[in-house]
């Protein structure tokens, strides 16, 4: 979007928009809310949960590995791998949401809030490169199989169980407002479902003796996982690249903002996450500039109201200057 020469900012306290004129006569208004998703609303910070998560989560890896050592069960050292993900996961989630709460400076104008965007793309690629790491060692299993202490794998899976749900209890709060806190309970609440799947493979084995049941549990385990990460991949590259937040539909917000009182046209408009927690929007009202202060003060508090949308910027066009705007095909960033 163009940027104005004399747009004022109008701030979420209800007071009217202030508008500039260019040469040619167009008037700009621009209002930044402070409602929820607006331009400082921080993510949760959590930091109770994260921290206690990762200390729990971090133990039980110990745990795991030291056992899955000893018992020579490929099933917990997959299930050590994918937890030393979620242990690395909690902590850059946890570093993001701390610099997302940092104020905006020179030269980051829109702050540290794109970082829990990062973490969560980071989160989902480490668990899919650990992925692969446990399939490679379940086919060396395969072809090599090696006993496995049964009972062990029960009761340190059962250990992770415990863990894993209550970790997630702590995130469930925050789960459908942040893709960090949804990221660290999905994982999670996976995690105890796949340690309760660890449970079952240590009673087979030891009911039946059967080596291979092991890293069979394992490429299961790898596929629960994939599953898991999948959405949160696709969420997370989306808004790296700026693509709508999911859960927003473009159409209707353009529907709306055509709706609204004198709005002739709408176009350049876009709509992309600031944080996994911030949505902003830009936009070009054409109308008669003489009502650009009600204009941007109505369409700041329904985008705001019905779409969660806190960081609002509207450029105000009168017909006969919109049709010179270079921004107005569809087809033009």
């Amino acid at each position: 979007m163009s940027a104005p020469d004399h747009g004022a900012h109008h701030h979420g306290d209800r007071h009217p928009a202030h508008e500039g004129h260019d040469d040619d006569g167009r008037a700009h208004g621009h209002d930044h809310a402070h409602g929820p998703g607006g331009h400082h609303h921080a993510p949760g910070s959590f930091g109770s949960a994260f921290a206690l998560g990762t200390a729990l989560n971090a133990g039980f890896v110990a745990l795991e590995i030291f056992f899955g050592i000893a018992v020579h069960s490929a099933a917990l050292l997959a299930d050590a791998v994918h937890n030393l993900g979620d242990v690395f996961g909690l902590l850059i989630a946890w570093g993001s949401v701390l610099l997302a709460r940092r104020r905006p400076t020179a030269l980051r104008t829109y702050g540290w809030g794109r970082g829990t965007i990062m973490a969560a793309l980071i989160n989902a690629v480490v668990l899919l490169l650990g992925c692969g790491a446990i399939t490679i060692e379940a086919l060396r299993r395969f072809a090599a199989p090696q006993p496995v202490g049964g009972i062990t794998i029960m009761w340190v899976a059962a250990t992770g169980i415990v863990i894993n749900g209550v970790t997630a209890l702590m995130f469930m709060s925050g789960r459908k407002g942040d893709l960090n806190v949804r990221a660290a309970f999905m994982h999670m609440a996976s995690d105890a479902v796949v340690s309760v799947g660890v449970v079952v493979a240590g009673l087979l084995i030891t009911l039946t003796h059967l080596r291979w049941i092991d890293p069979a549990t394992s490429l299961v385990l790898v596929a629960v996982i994939v599953i898991g990460t999948w959405t949160l991949l696709r969420d997370s590259v989306n808004l790296a690249m700026d693509a709508v937040p999911n859960g927003l539909d473009l159409a209707k917000v353009d529907a709306m903002l055509r709706g609204l009182p004198g709005v002739a046209d709408v176009h350049d408009l876009h709509i992309w996450g600031l944080s996994t927690t911030e949505i902003a929007l830009t936009a070009h009202l054409v109308q008669d500039p003489i009502h650009a202060d009600t204009l941007v003060q109505l369409a700041t508090a329904k985008v705001r109201e019905r779409f969660g949308i806190g960081h609002a910027t509207f450029q105000i066009e009168t017909p006969a200057t919109a049709d010179r705007c270079d921004l107005r095909p569809a087809h033009v960033v």
